[in-house]
């Protein structure tokens, strides 16, 4: 996940300008900004509903629904949740140094009689589905004095039961879990040890295939997935350190043995000699990276697996990989036994804004007609939503290529288009003028207005420059790696989405070193190999808020049956980043929603400390929980001896600024 920068600090300062204003700018806050958008109702459609009450995979199923079949917890009595048992993992305790390097981003399995997660820090914790008691933990014990590109992070574990083996076997029910420090990890569920045919010893230790210039500059941060025998893994890679960087390949696993099964590299290498064309510039295209960080989803009955796979290395600078960059930045269907690929669909052609896929595709059956159409939908940092037909990769919702914004930097080939949904709107908006800064006083407002004024700033895919650029949405999304939920009986998929700004601006090569003694606080990464470094910012106001009209974090309503935006309401409060204010602004927002049968949105994610339940009807707020902690994570639902629970990971995030905790909180209606 790319880093989210902390401008909570200016909230305090919204709430004493508040203060000495006497209230006066409350009208501000909404107005030609209105915080809910209404839409139409929600059509049915005639999708039958799963029967399974549990959390078997990461994404609830194997493609992503997180769809609950709970039924009894409704809007009529949302509001007599109550907590009914919290666990802490002991993360708290832990060193400052090492606390403020994480996000808490997991969500559990319900597998057996056992609810099963991980830390941010790898560890693997089992406890009681009904009362939150620890059943055993198991630690990798990873390098805690490395630095992680991406903080410590860990959002999920795989199950996988063989089906060969007795059933009171050990091993013949496994976890497995990629970890911060680029290895495989396969443990007995009933035990919590290591099963140690696997790998050497319980573990594979994965190869990038070149040496790291610093330890963490390759992790796992994503769950693994599993089709019939096979565990596939992704990995994440540290952004803008340099153009030949490690490769972003996906690899396969035989999930007794650990023995390689296949390895997929999103960059054709064999094929770059090809792509070269009329290149003239000093060296060959090369590149790494196209690696896949977020989730992964697999349609067992097609044998597929699907990836969302990420920009090619680095992120601000493309002249020397021309070409579209074919497999990256696009959704691309395997075949799970031979890694080979079925077919794919590419997002962002040539990407110069780190405008990578960040979530998990979702496999969905969408009702049109009395048919079912069975797809997969992709939402994006752009705030864009692709929906594709799962069998070929084509467009199920049309799409089309659009002209984008030219200019590029030295050396560099844009693409001319870039693909458009045609039929969704974007979810959050892409274009800024100086006409819509943002401020709580009129010199507040003044300098954002001069900053756009200052950039180049020609809507989405504007491309990075020397003069400074905003890419807007931010690339943190837009969508995140939370993705989203679907709702068969509707049609109706959620997701939330951050709206915010950065500003890139480029920097020659052989002045990179030199800006980062001036700018000590500045992200300024070197790109080391291209002819410019790039230095990226979240734009914001002197006192520290975003220079965009809020909200600032939206959750919405998209029919995939017509493309239409359903509903779209704020999501977040400023409440618990300014002594209690509760203005409904919306915050930048991490972490994703799940939908349950009895007509609920259940979702965390925003940088307050509330789980929040939304009416899938109509986005109409009705239930917050308070939680000990923010929650930068997904939730889960199960049914346990007849009572129905609601999940969450609350412990934070600290690139975001958000309250840390170590605490997994249930929610039930009162026995």
């Amino acid at each position: 996940m790319k880093k989210l920068f902390v401008w909570a600090g200016g909230l305090v300062a919204l709430v004493v300008a508040l203060m000495l204003l006497g209230g006066s700018m409350l009208p501000l806050l909404g107005g030609a900004h209105s915080l809910d958008i209404e839409g139409v109702a929600t059509k049915h459609g005639r999708a039958s509903t799963p029967d399974d009450d549990g959390w078997a995979h990461y994404g609830g199923d194997a493609g992503g629904g997180r769809y609950s079949a709970i039924n009894t917890i409704t809007p009529e009595n949302v509001g007599a949740l109550e907590i009914a048992w919290e666990y802490k993992t002991g993360d708290m305790k832990r060193p400052d140094k090492t606390r403020w390097r994480s996000a808490t981003e997991g969500t559990p399995l319900l597998i057996d009689d056992a609810l099963i997660f991980c830390t941010p820090f790898n560890e693997i914790i089992a406890i009681d589905p009904g009362s939150g008691a620890e059943k055993w933990r198991f630690d990798p014990e990873i390098n805690l004095d490395q630095e992680p590109a991406n903080q410590f992070i860990c959002r999920g574990v795989a199950h996988w039961r063989d089906q060969a083996a007795p059933d009171d076997a050990k091993c013949a029910s496994r976890i497995f879990m990629g970890t911060n420090n680029g290895r495989l990890i396969s443990i007995d569920i009933k035990s919590g040890t290591l099963c140690t045919e696997f790998g050497a010893g319980g573990i594979v230790n994965i190869d990038p295939g070149m040496d790291l210039l610093w330890p963490g500059e390759f992790q796992i941060t994503s769950p693994p997935v599993i089709l019939n025998d096979i565990v596939v893994v992704g990995s994440a890679i540290s952004d803008n350190a340099r153009v030949i960087a490690p490769s972003g390949a996906v690899r396969a696993f035989d999930a007794r043995s650990g023995a390689p099964k296949w390895t997929f590299d999103a960059i054709p290498r064999e094929a770059i000699a090809e792509n070269m064309g009329d290149w003239k510039g000093s060296q060959p295209p090369v590149e790494g990276h196209a690696n896949v960080w977020a989730p992964m989803s697999v349609d067992q009955a097609r044998g597929l697996i699907i990836l969302p796979t990420s920009s090619p290395s680095p992120d601000f600078y493309g002249g020397l990989r021309p070409g579209d960059n074919r497999y990256a930045n696009s959704v691309v269907a395997l075949d799970g036994e031979t890694g080979r690929v079925v077919w794919s669909f590419q997002t962002v052609h040539h990407d110069v804004w780190d405008y990578d896929l960040p979530a998990q595709p979702g496999l969905y059956s969408v009702w049109r007609d009395g048919r079912r159409h069975d797809v997969v939908a992709q939402v994006t940092k752009t705030g864009l939503v692709f929906v594709l037909d799962r069998d070929t990769g084509e467009p199920f919702l049309p799409i089309e290529e659009m002209p984008v914004p030219q200019g590029g930097a030295s050396g560099e080939a844009l693409s001319p288009t870039q693909p458009m949904p045609v039929l969704t709107p974007p979810i959050v908006p892409n274009m800024l003028s100086p006409s819509d800064a943002f401020g709580i006083t009129w010199l507040d407002k003044r300098y954002c207005a001069n900053a756009i004024k200052g950039a180049r700033a020609e809507g989405l895919f504007t491309p990075p420059s020397e003069q400074g650029t905003l890419i807007y949405p931010s690339n943190a999304g837009g969508a995140n790696w939370g993705g989203a939920a679907f709702d068969p009986a509707r049609n109706l998929l959620v997701v939330n989405m951050s709206n915010f700004a950065h500003h890139v601006q480029l920097i020659p090569a052989d002045k990179v070193a030199a800006a980062k003694k001036v700018m000590h606080d500045a992200e300024i990464a070197p790109q080391t190999g291209a002819p410019f470094g790039v230095k990226r910012e979240v734009l914001l106001s002197p006192l520290g808020l975003p220079c965009t009209p809020p909200p600032w974090g939206v959750i919405a309503g998209v029919d995939l049956d017509t493309g239409a935006i359903v509903w779209r309401k704020t999501l977040g409060t400023v409440e618990e980043l300014a002594a209690g204010l509760k203005i409904k602004l919306g915050t930048p927002n991490v972490g994703g929603p799940i939908i349950t049968a009895g007509g609920l949105v259940f979702i965390g994610a925003a940088m307050d400390n509330y789980l929040r339940a939304f009416d899938v009807e109509t986005g109409a707020e009705l239930w917050k929980g308070k939680l000990p902690a923010s929650a930068q994570a997904t939730p889960m639902a199960y049914e346990w001896k007849g009572r129905r629970y609601v999940v969450i990971y609350a412990g934070g995030q600290a690139n975001m600024g958000t309250p840390l905790g170590d605490s997994v909180v249930a929610f039930s209606l009162p026995e």
